[in-house]
């Protein structure tokens, strides 16, 4: 074997094997893990709304700790296996899709069985955090089904246009599965404490729909040849971003008679001039792109919406604290 070849062979055992950092870069991106920015700030939000609403507390301090932990890591395994399962079935796809060749699977700088393995350990991670909520059982009850309807939206592109729904349907879990791992025992005796948190989570399905849509928009085409289903590809994009902008429509009057529905919450001047601010940002959102230039969808989708979760959250956090 001449020095070139040992050198070739050199080079592919280095890609083969990368160093660790490398791996966990690579599994962070895999994953796109700065994307969780969309979920968490309303999980926080429902722990906070949990905390702060009146009932029968039947949790103690420490409890309280161990519970808020739970939910951390429940968000970060739970996103983190449905991303890697995603990125697993789709692999294919991905490497028929110009835009998305160059994800890990279609490029080979991460292999399926590391993926795989990946997956597995974010499942084994997200199950077992729920028993940080016991003596609180639900979270632990729910995790299975909870964890399917997650890796289920990997799979409805494949016969629903609605796959966006579903995809919001995913996020709205987040403060629903929080406020049951925080008032758990108070939800077994009154099921109907969970409404505050089920509203919430109607909002951001809406949310979340309608900035997927968006993000659709780029693959409208390529859906339609190879026979996915998306909005943009069944009713084209200039329709597909007004049902995208009926959505957003409809999350901004949830939150807005939010406050209303449930005054026990005190959500008071600093959630309205959120909400206001939120309300010119989704405008914004809906200006930056349209049928004939989608050249700013990536940053409609991440940058703007990072800020609409981060914001509307962080207000009704210091609503909850200042009343």
């Amino acid at each position: 074997m001449d020095s070139t070849s040992t050198g070739s062979a050199a080079s592919h055992g280095g890609r083969d094997k990368p160093p660790l950092r490398e791996l966990v870069r690579r599994f962070l991106q895999l994953i796109r893990f700065s994307h969780t920015v969309f979920a968490l700030p309303f999980a926080a939000l429902a722990c906070a709304l949990a905390l702060a609403t009146p009932a029968n507390r039947v949790w103690s301090p420490p409890s309280i700790g161990l519970r808020l932990t739970g939910v951390l890591l429940c968000m970060v395994f739970a996103r983190s296996a449905a991303m890697a399962f995603n990125r697993a079935v789709d692999a294919k796809i991905d490497a028929l899709n110009p835009r998305t060749a160059i994800r890990h699977l279609p490029s080979g700088t991460l292999t399926p069985p590391q993926v795989w393995l990946f997956f597995l350990v974010n499942c084994i991670g997200f199950v077992g955090s729920c028993l940080f909520f016991l003596p609180n059982w639900l979270p632990l009850a729910f995790s299975v089904p909870v964890l399917l309807w997650l890796l289920g939206y990997s799979f409805a592109k494949r016969f629903t246009s609605w796959a966006h729904l579903w995809l919001g349907i995913a996020l709205a879990l987040s403060p629903v599965c929080a406020w049951i791992a925080v008032r758990g025992e108070v939800v077994i005796a009154e099921p109907a404490d969970v409404l505050p948190a089920a509203i919430l989570g109607l909002a951001i399905a809406f949310w979340v729909a309608g900035f997927d849509i968006i993000y659709a928009c780029q693959d409208a085409n390529f859906d339609r040849s190879t026979g996915l289903h998306s909005i943009p590809a069944r009713l084209g994009i200039h329709r597909a971003l007004r049902v995208s902008a009926a959505l957003h429509v409809s999350m901004l009057l949830v939150l807005a008679v939010y406050p209303i529905a449930f005054p026990q919450l005190s959500l008071n001047w600093l959630y309205a001039i959120s909400l206001a601010v939120v309300a010119i940002l989704i405008v914004r959102q809906h200006t930056l792109v349209s049928a004939t230039d989608l050249e700013q969808v990536n940053f409609a989708f991440f940058n703007i919406n990072a800020v609409i979760s981060f914001l509307l959250a962080s207000a009704a956090i210091l609503d909850t604290c200042l009343r």
